[in-house]
């Protein structure tokens, strides 16, 4: 039976030494919490770190640890040393990926020792998933911490459904880019089936870097290149709403909101929690709530802050730098505005149990959420939950991802102070109706799409994603089926062989002026043509010029211009059909307003086509520059009979009669083929393979959908496949 393996950095249960021995609890983070209920209700066996160092630790100790982890916790614990979590975790992890993907590049670290930190620990930890993978297993990858183990799960185990979900934002491809090993990490996660983000915004990041990076483009979010196929969506985290919904009435919930009540003394609170991390615009916040005791004096004495932050990364000097900050920023408020009987901020450097949490929110009339970048930011959705009487405000941060669904709330920039303090002014001043109505909206959308709903959204997507990649993956052209292929070409008398030249032939450049065949393909293709059972022909979208320069020697049939000239193997250049050309002088001049537009571009032309390629433009501006000519060259060509065809980064308008299936036809229809083979790979050469007969082979060249049978990765494979015919 097929079980879930969930792999994150930590285990949702830690391990910790007391005097008696090992105690074992819940683990501190939105992920572990975030998890934990799917975990606990699944088949499941979880992956990660223990929380103890492996070198503080007897062999004895370890087995101990890892023996009680697995039989009462169903954890997997990867050993990690104490250099491991400095070069690993507090290293790259923390000095690299962090500052970077939330947009602080000037606190990036790019020391290649933690590097290779970084990817000696992704290693260790598929060496214990090596151990648990059966087949049938989904392995559900989480953070930023473990990117390139998909990769690594995938080279090992090829049907594995594997899937990754990045719990902290993608940065822009202008912030990605300046890590050394971006391509690495970007390989690493399309191992994956597929790739979860919190938000549009982010996947979004994610799909341009893999286009601008790896040239491999994505089409509806699913990213398709050599032997891989990787579905990219968006699944925003939910909470589990029942557990926050019903906490007001717990007893123990119900002591500390009536303690917390009798010490405010009336006073309305205002609540803010955080994790110590410069990313969450704390600094900006306590300032904000500054010039909010500045403007409002009617307030003071009647409002009081809540801050906690819980501890964080205290060994890194940055931290210790902004706790410093928060330090003086509150002892000045505080300083100024504070009395014998009040203190306007309560700041408290410690984490608070769940009790004592969800009591605050319960009392609470503001929470203030202002990260300057988030993931997603569970404790807005805590706030609202817990608030089973529909009141209070959060204001939230627009760079949170929990903006996006929580539109309801006070939405500010976490950068301009002077609107957070007037946010809050708005927050306390809103009528008991209006919070209701806002907040009975929030609470429809947390309770229908909570973590149990989030989990099972992601892992029947992740099941459908690796059921698409396995149906392209059983079409390889491999074992018995090559076999197959090669003994009915031997055994055949008459064979028809239609070989696509760019991108099946020759790989693709960005300079279409190249691709000239080498010696070896044009001694392949003499070969093949020399045996007198063989009709060999080589369909391209190039101008019979170029076909007849390179390839006209051979004793070959060509096919032009996407199958607008055909020349038989004795014969001349001819036309398909007699075709007007009129129309160039209309579409003409659009085109060359695109390639004034678009550096980088040109116009193609031959006697019966048109051209923009885009081959050597920036991709990001390419492909929203196509989108726009395609649109307008569409509505401008529907009534004149010619067809608008979108190839690998080109644009060609010609007649839409003329197709490559219908050149191929002068030779199917020439006689009685006892085998027949094509070979294509773009979406031109499906209207060849449509017209094929049943039993005929077709191969598509890469991992995409096709009416192909069968596929191979890339040009050498064609190339060796045909040399094992000749």
């Amino acid at each position: 039976m097929s079980k879930i393996i969930l792999v994150s950095n930590r285990l949702s249960v830690s391990a910790q030494r007391t005097n008696e021995g090992f105690s074992y609890n819940p683990s501190v983070g939105g992920l572990a919490t975030g998890l934990s209920s799917f975990f606990s209700r699944s088949d499941s066996l979880w992956v990660g770190w223990s929380g103890l160092a492996d070198d503080t630790l007897t062999p004895e100790e370890r087995e101990e640890v890892a023996g009680t982890l697995r039989t009462e916790h169903k954890s997997v614990a990867v050993s990690l040393s104490s250099l491991d979590l400095d070069t690993f975790y507090y290293g790259f992890c923390n000095k690299a990926i962090w500052p970077l993907f939330h947009y602080f590049p000037t606190y990036v670290d790019y020391d290649p020792t933690l590097w290779a930190a970084y990817e000696r620990v992704n290693k260790k930890f598929f060496e214990e998933l090596r151990q648990v993978i059966e087949p049938g297993d989904f392995v559900w990858v989480h953070d930023y911490q473990l990117m390139l183990l998909p990769g690594m799960i995938r080279e090992e185990f090829p049907n594995t459904r594997i899937g990754f979900f990045l719990h902290i934002p993608f940065p822009s491809y202008e912030l990605f880019r300046l890590l050394p090993w971006r391509n690495d990490i970007l390989n690493g996660l399309l191992g994956s089936d597929l790739i979860g983000f919190h938000t549009y915004d982010y996947a979004r990041h994610f799909l341009s870097s893999v286009r601008r990076l790896l040239g491999m483009d994505n089409n509806l979010g699913t990213i398709q290149g050599p032997n891989r196929m990787t579905k990219v969506d968006v699944f925003p985290m939910g909470i589990d709403y029942e557990k926050y919904a019903a906490s007001s009435s717990l007893p123990e919930v119900q002591k500390e909101i009536e303690r917390i009540r009798q010490s405010a003394r009336g006073r309305r609170i205002i609540f803010s929690v955080d994790r110590l991390d410069y990313s969450k615009g704390i600094p900006n916040r306590i300032q904000a709530f500054h010039r909010f005791l500045e403007r409002y004096p009617d307030y003071h004495g009647k409002v009081e802050l809540i801050m906690i932050v819980a501890p964080s990364r205290t060994e890194v000097e940055s931290y210790k730098e902004l706790k410093r900050e928060l330090d003086e920023l509150v002892s000045t408020i505080n300083g100024t505005y504070g009395t014998i009987d009040w203190t306007p901020i309560l700041y408290f450097y410690r984490t608070f149990p769940f009790e004592q949490l969800t009591a605050i929110y319960r009392v609470a009339e503001v929470l203030l959420v202002t990260p300057v970048r988030d993931g997603m930011n569970l404790i807005a959705k805590e706030y609202v939950a817990a608030r089973s009487d529909y009141q209070g405000t959060v204001v939230l941060s627009e760079t949170a991802g929990a903006a996006r669904e929580m539109s309801e709330s006070l939405i500010v920039n976490p950068s301009d102070m002077d609107g957070i303090a007037e946010a809050i002014r708005t927050a306390l001043e809103l009528s008991p109706e209006e919070q209701e109505q806002n907040n009975r909206r929030i609470h429809r959308r947390l309770s229908r799409y909570d973590v149990q709903f989030w989990a099972h959204d992601f892992m029947d997507k992740l099941e459908l994603a690796g059921e698409n990649r396995a149906s392209l993956q059983n079409r390889r052209l491999r074992g018995e089926n090559r076999k197959d292929l090669i003994a009915q070409y031997q055994a055949a008398g008459k064979r028809l062989l239609f070989l696509n030249y760019d991108g099946t032939l020759v790989g693709f450049g960005s300079d279409q002026t190249k691709g000239k065949p080498d010696a070896e393909l044009l001694s392949t293709i003499e070969r093949l043509a020399a045996d007198r059972r063989n009709e060999v022909v080589i369909v391209s979208s190039r101008s019979r010029e170029e076909l007849a320069s390179w390839l006209g020697h051979l004793d070959v049939g060509l096919v032009a211009g996407y199958g607008v000239w055909i020349k038989l193997r004795d014969g001349d250049w001819e036309l398909v059909e007699q075709l007007n050309n009129d129309w160039m002088d209309n579409i003409r001049p659009i085109l060359e307003r695109y390639a004034d537009r678009t550096p980088g571009s040109r116009i193609e032309e031959s006697e019966y086509s048109l051209s923009w390629s885009y081959r050597k433009a920036e991709p990001e501006l390419g492909a929203v520059r196509v989108s726009e000519l395609r649109d307008a060259l569409l509505s401008l060509t529907g009534n004149l009979n010619l067809a608008v065809i979108e190839g690998h980064n080109i644009l060609e308008v010609k007649n839409s009669d003329i197709n490559k299936g219908r050149a191929a036809m002068r030779w199917l229809h020439s006689d009685d083929w006892d085998y027949v083979l094509a070979i294509g790979d773009d979406w031109t050469d499906e209207e060849l393979f449509s017209v094929l007969p049943p039993d005929s082979w077709s191969i598509k060249v890469g991992v995409d959908l096709s009416r192909a049978h069968w596929f191979l990765k890339n040009e050498k494979q064609v190339r060796e496949l045909l040399h094992e015919l000749v």
